[in-house]
C-alpha cells in the first residue's frame, strides 16, 4: 500500500481536489496517505479513533515527517476546527461504521467541515455478492501458503466479515477477523443528499477510470450545495 504506483495516484487526486485549501482525513491511521499529501504542500488534519495508531503517526512526525494536526475521536462525530476544501476517507474505512445511522452521521460530519464548494471523497470496495452461488455466504479472496483469506456475508444486515488465517514458518496459525457494513453506491448517494451533498464524479479507481457494472470498487466525490 506504500508503493509509489499505489500511493502516487491517490495523492495526485487528493492534491488536485484540495487545491490551495486544507484537507481533512477521517481515520488517518498512521498517516500512510495523510503524510504523503502533506509532503505535497497541502495542509492536512486528521481524525483517528485508535490511540495506538495516533502514537505511531506522532512518532513519524517527531522523526521528521511533515506535521499534521490530529484529533483523537470518532469520524462520525468528532469536530476539527476550521473549514476544509477536501474531506476524505480511503481504503474501505467507511465500512468500519457498522450501522447505517453511523455512516449517515459520517457524511453529515464531513459536510459540516467543508468550505463552500468543498468536496467529500470516499474510496470503498463493492460487495462481491454476484459471485456467490445461491445459498452460499462465503467467498475466498486469497489462498496462499502463508495466508487464507475469505469474506462472509450477512445479506440481511448488510454486514461483511473479513477472515484472515496466517501460517507461521513453524506451522502455527493465527486468526484475525474484521467486521464491516457494506453499501451500494446509490445508498452512499442518498447519505450524501441527507448531508446536503451531491455526486460530482465516480470512478473505478484512483486512475479515474470509468465506473462500470464490472467495477469492484469506486472512488466517489460529492460536493456541497451551499
Amino acid at each position: 500500500m506504500f508503493a509509489p504506483e499505489v500511493l502516487g495516484p491517490t495523492v495526485d487526486v487528493l492534491a488536485d481536489l484540495a487545491g490551495t485549501g486544507r484537507a481533512l482525513e477521517f481515520a488517518i491511521g498512521t498517516g500512510r496517505v495523510g503524510l504523503a499529501l502533506a509532503a505535497r504542500g497541502v495542509p492536512v488534519a486528521g481524525v483517528e479513533l485508535s490511540p495506538h495508531m495516533l502514537a505511531e503517526l506522532r512518532a513519524k512526525t517527531a522523526a521528521g515527517a511533515p506535521a499534521v494536526e490530529v484529533v483523537e475521536g470518532d469520524m462520525a462525530t468528532t469536530r476539527v476546527d476550521g473549514e476544509f476544501s477536501l474531506v476524505y476517507l480511503v481504503f474501505n474505512t467507511i465500512t468500519n461504521l457498522l450501522e447505517q445511522d453511523e455512516q449517515v452521521e459520517c457524511f453529515v460530519n464531513a459536510a459540516r467541515h467543508l468550505a463552500p464548494g468543498g468536496a467529500f471523497l470516499v474510496e470503498v470496495g463493492l460487495p462481491e455478492l454476484q459471485w456467490l452461488p445461491p445459498g452460499e455466504s462465503a467467498r475466498p479472496f486469497d489462498v496462499s501458503p502463508d495466508h487464507l483469506g475469505f469474506d462472509t456475508y450477512d445479506l440481511v444486515a448488510c454486514r461483511l466479515t473479513s477472515h484472515h488465517v496466517r501460517f507461521g514458518p513453524d506451522g502455527t496459525a493465527s486468526r484475525f477477523a474484521s467486521h464491516h457494513r457494506y453499501a451500494w453506491p446509490a445508498e452512499y448517494d442518498l447519505m450524501a443528499r441527507i448531508a446536503g451533498l451531491r455526486l460530482e464524479s465516480r470512478w473505478s479507481g484512483w486512475d479515474r477510470a470509468e465506473f462500470t457494472a464490472a467495477s469492484r470498487s469506486h472512488v466517489s466525490i460529492w460536493r456541497g450545495t451551499r
